[in-house]
């Protein structure tokens, strides 16, 4: 009896260790909350040093705007800290993080300089470079650099999307459609989950977004009217939710 008690005991013992192989590992995931929150934040700052900005990049009146690359993240970076209350390059980030950032901060650079010439155009007001435009640009630049490791993407319900690169993927549209409209859920929560994309493990968050005042010039009432950017107003609220920022952090 003794024996049999032993053997199922081992054989318990083992099947447990064997489990361990195929759990998702929890270890890391405060990390990785961490990095795409981190990325969203900046990618949320920068958004924002860009909107400030719109009522000078858009004057007709003055040419050059002395807007460049370096000034920009420079500003970026120090609303980051304010909002945050903590420096976006602290000593404790891991070099894969620091990576990631140093990433963003290139690729918003060389958005910037990049549209320079239209930025500083006299005589033409509205330049059309929105801060949805700057983010789509700088997640593509980000992913050129990094999309190995990690891509972050600006997202909407499909039937918010305006430019069709940034349509919702299956993960997305059921985040947005299940979890996101559930009444019960704290409002503002991000949504992780270990999953795959394109047939790798990977980590995967998805921040909602919310209407506030300054986005219903475009995106509020009356719904149909043509906006300043040639879209019609979808007739949103402030509150509702108007996209999601999707970050994947491969493993």
């Amino acid at each position: 009896m003794e024996n049999i008690t032993a053997f199922a005991r081992n054989c318990i013992l083992a099947i447990l260790i064997g489990c361990m192989f195929f759990l998702p590992s929890v270890a890391e995931e405060p990390a990785d909350i961490a990095t795409g929150t981190r990325l969203a934040d900046l990618l949320r700052s920068a958004r924002s040093v860009l909107s400030n900005y719109q009522s000078l990049i858009n004057d007709p009146a003055i040419g050059e705007k002395h807007l460049d690359g370096e000034r920009f993240t420079a500003e970026a970076i120090v609303l980051y800290a304010e909002r945050t209350g903590q420096e976006l390059m602290s000593g404790d980030l891991t070099q894969r993080d620091r990576k990631l950032v140093q990433a963003q901060i290139e690729a918003m650079r060389e958005v910037i300089d990049e549209q320079q010439e239209d930025i500083n155009r006299p005589g033409i007001g509205f330049k059309g470079f929105v801060p949805a435009v700057f983010a789509r640009l700088m997640n593509e630049k980000f992913a050129a650099k990094v999309g190995n490791e990690a891509l972050v993407r600006v997202t909407a319900p499909e039937n918010l999307v305006r430019n069709r690169k940034s349509l919702p993927d299956a993960w997305e549209t059921r985040v947005i459609e299940e979890v996101f409209s559930d009444t019960q859920r704290p409002k503002g929560d991000a949504y992780t989950e270990e999953t795959e994309v394109n047939d790798r493990p990977a980590f995967r968050m998805l921040l909602p977004e919310y209407y506030t005042e300054s986005c219903l010039s475009c995106h509020g009432t009356p719904k149909g009217e043509i906006d300043v950017t040639g879209y019609p107003k979808e007739g949103g609220k402030a509150g509702d939710i108007g996209g999601a920022i999707s970050i994947v952090l491969f493993k």
